[in-house]
């Protein structure tokens, strides 16, 4: 059963939250992320992304970058901007999209339960990006992008929730972006103990979006259990920080595709080679798919929907009938020759954040020949994956809203 816990976290004083918080360092590349801390010195992206103070020639994984982050981390302590809990506490963080809220616990879940896959994975990590997250957990000594975990729903769990954010939030902030961010902290002694021993009967939590942070956190943290000659197994070290959220609070976006080329192909012979596995409707406007099965694709100036042959759907297993898989397997590496979308430089990936407008203008500014837009992979669909021990293709699910770093930091000791 899965480990949920307290902790005492560092948090910004509320006055100064809207300065702190931080899109993801993953969201950003570094050009992007040092615009957008123009004015803003007490953002996050300095801890999360330091590389963005330092010489523009630094290697990005370089040990000074990774000392900057803890020097910045630090300084916000040091100068009064975050400051520690007297004890350790569960909180809810909420956010607000476009009108629909998720409400999400926030607490440490365990370095073990991750190694014995009680917390469950659908998608594989890559080293450089371990390593990368790995050094900044180590030099840093703390988790400071909270891991988005997501489990079944439990009644009372949700019960609780709505006790607590019928009260005042202690943070209520509006990034430029519009999107909400509200933040409760859960005191009450009795509330965190019915919070842990209902959490303690949930079998298994699963990895929605942050498997290079917590891959990190795993490594790091079975790295000090072995070093520590005195390990007993309550040390924070065992524990990373993550927002628990109930799956039906989830939203998962599109995630799309966009092709440089047709792998030599004339566009009569790719439409042909397509007909074997898909029905093919020209469509008088942008075609964004309404349900599983459909793809819209764009190309010289036009869309078509895309309609997956249904014996393609049937296919018992859970990885095999996404249809990103479908899109992958029959399309993608079949017809245009890229088999590996994880490494091909042929192949890039658009969130549905963006919208098909982007898609549009990847392919008509002639950097890419076609668009693929998909229809989003579910929270269900997830689950069953992860349940049975499969990986997903890379770039199958887009969550929005995305996490805010710096509202929450946990140290490992």
């Amino acid at each position: 059963m899965a480990i949920f816990r307290p902790f005492k976290a560092f948090r910004p004083l509320p006055q100064y939250a809207q300065e702190v918080a931080a899109k993801p360092y993953d969201v950003l590349n570094s050009n992007e992320a040092k615009e957008e801390v123009k004015g803003h010195p007490l953002s996050f992206l300095h801890v999360g992304k330091p590389e963005i103070d330092l010489d523009p020639n630094i290697n990005h994984y370089d040990p000074q970058v990774y000392e900057k982050g803890k020097e910045n981390l630090m300084k916000l302590i040091n100068d009064g901007i975050l400051k520690e809990d007297e004890a350790p506490f569960f909180y809810v963080y909420a956010q607000t999209m476009d009108g629909r809220t998720q409400y999400g616990l926030v607490g440490c879940a365990s370095v073990d339960d991750y190694w014995n896959d009680v917390i469950k994975k659908h998608e594989k990590t890559r080293k450089d990006k371990e390593d990368d997250r790995s050094n900044h957990v180590r030099i840093t000594n703390s988790h400071s992008g909270p891991i988005f975990l997501t489990y079944r729903d439990n009644d009372e769990i949700n019960k609780i929730v709505t006790q607590i954010t019928n009260e005042a939030p202690e943070i209520n902030l509006v990034a430029l972006d519009g999107i909400r961010h509200q933040c409760w902290v859960i005191r009450d002694k009795d509330k965190i103990e019915k919070i842990r021993n209902t959490l303690a009967n949930v079998p298994n939590f699963y990895v929605a979006d942050g498997h290079h942070r917590s891959a990190a956190a795993g490594i790091v943290g079975r790295e000090r259990q072995k070093a520590n000659p005195n390990h007993k197994g309550d040390e924070e070290y065992n524990f990373f920080l993550t927002v628990l959220f109930p799956a039906s609070h989830l939203y998962i976006m599109d995630y799309n595709r966009v092709i440089k080329d047709l792998n030599g192909l004339t566009k009569e012979e790719f439409f042909e080679k397509l007909e074997k596995h898909f029905t093919i409707t020209e469509s008088n406007s942008r075609f964004k798919p309404a349900k599983k099965g459909e793809i819209g694709m764009y190309i010289d100036g036009k869309w078509f929907q895309l309609n997956i042959n249904a014996n393609l759907l049937r296919n018992p297993d859970p990885v095999e009938s996404l249809d990103v898989a479908i899109l992958q397997k029959y399309v993608n590496d079949e017809i245009l020759g890229i088999d590996d979308p994880r490494t091909s430089k042929r192949i890039d990936f658009v969130g549905g954040i963006r919208g098909l407008e982007e898609l549009e203008r990847r392919v008509n500014s002639g950097e890419m020949k076609l668009a693929f837009a998909m229809y989003p992979t579910s929270v269900n669909e997830l689950m069953k994956i992860a349940d049975a021990g499969k990986i997903m293709p890379p770039k199958s699910t887009w969550f929005e809203p995305k996490l805010r770093d710096g509202l929450f930091v946990h140290f490992l000791d």
